[in-house]
């Protein structure tokens, strides 16, 4: 009789566990959405319309064995899953890869990909319309989607304003100045130390004029607005015993072996993840390798895999031709590598051969 896994997530580290264990297990991938978004490229797809529609792949070229369930896990405990749409699902192994919420444009809150792509032209439009845009947070998420506009406007006067006093903190120092460096070549505005008084009179990325007062003092002024900062773990369905392993922040303690504590059947993978490392799309991918490689060991016999966490790590590209790279093994890969490695094509041939379409 075959193994039967079922990974709750659809997103980067969950396709990767479903499509690698799809020849040796049944495989049910559980997944609201329509298809799979691939978010490295959602801020260039808000700024470029040749970008929009290339955002969405759908799943059905995922599996060959297994299957895609479109439905949503409401509570998942130590003997199964139970299913929005009332079924049940009791596999022999569980993998949790549920992802996070991000405030849009970063991340698309929509299930059905019609409405999705319908958001991003509305608020495109939105946004060339806008001479002053304010990004709330410099993240790398605030950064990336100004290095995005100015990109695709250069005209348009983008403000960047965080209460943190630099920008990326716990990356080194000389990888900062150079982000910095761009931002200013850009004409990027930078206000640190400082703080909205109170929040903007209209909806994130609704052109609406204000004026703001700040913190520090002064005042700024923009056309339309964006929260760059506030991810927030999905793992409220966690039930039975797999809820002591939620921890107030809402992540979930994991082992060497990215099994939950006490739970041999249950792993979990991603930003959901404890872990002291980037909530990144390749660290995602990481977790699902040892994942994948455990489950085939708990099959077949073998020896389990660990994951060590591995050190400060980012690709920040700035549009399609700037940015910067670093990562401990290689230290800081300038603007032209960067687009090379990621911002000039986001990574896009990796997930059309991932989703068959290559």
């Amino acid at each position: 009789m075959s193994t039967t896994v079922a990974v709750i997530g659809g997103g980067y580290g969950g396709t990767t566990v479903a499509k690698e264990l799809d020849s040796i297990a049944d495989v049910v991938l559980v997944e609201p959405r329509e298809d799979f978004v691939h978010h490295v490229a959602a801020l260039r797809g808000l700024v470029d319309p040749e970008w929009t529609d290339r955002l969405f792949y759908p799943y059905s070229g995922l599996l060959e064995r297994g299957r895609v369930l479109r439905d949503r896990a409401v509570s998942v405990d130590q003997d199964g899953v139970t299913l929005a749409s009332g079924g049940r699902l009791t596999p022999d192994y569980v993998v949790l890869a549920t992802g996070s919420a991000y405030p849009f444009p970063a991340k698309i809150d929509f299930r059905d990909s019609a409405s999705a792509k319908a958001k991003i032209r509305a608020t495109r439009e939105e946004l060339a319309g806008a001479g002053k845009v304010l990004l709330l947070g410099a993240g790398p998420v605030g950064l990336e989607l100004a290095g995005e506009v100015k990109a695709a406007w250069p005209e348009k006067a983008v403000t960047i304003v965080d209460p943190a006093k630099e920008i990326l903190p716990g990356f080194p120092a000389d990888f900062r100045a150079e982000i910095r460096r761009q931002l200013d070549e850009l004409g990027v505005e930078l206000l640190l130390g400082t703080a909205l008084t109170e929040a903007p009179i209209s909806e994130p990325g609704q052109a609406k004029t204000f004026t703001s007062s700040l913190s520090s003092g002064g005042e700024v002024t923009a056309d339309l607005w964006f929260q760059c900062y506030g991810g927030a773990p999905h793992t409220a369905y966690l039930d039975g015993s797999l809820a002591s392993a939620r921890q107030p922040s809402g992540q979930v303690s994991v082992e060497a072996d990215l099994r939950l504590p006490g739970q041999p059947r249950v792993f979990a993978i991603g930003d959901i993840t404890a872990l002291p490392e980037g909530k990144l799309a390749k660290v995602a991918g990481d977790h699902a390798e040892v994942v994948v490689a455990n489950i085939r060991a708990l099959i077949e016999g073998g020896e389990l895999r660990t994951h060590t966490p591995g050190g400060p790590m980012i690709s920040l590209p700035l549009g399609p031709s700037g940015g910067a790279t670093y990562a401990e093994e290689v230290g800081i890969l300038d603007a032209a590598t960067t687009s090379e490695i990621k911002g000039s094509h986001m990574m896009v041939s990796r997930y059309e051969e991932l989703f068959g379409l290559a």
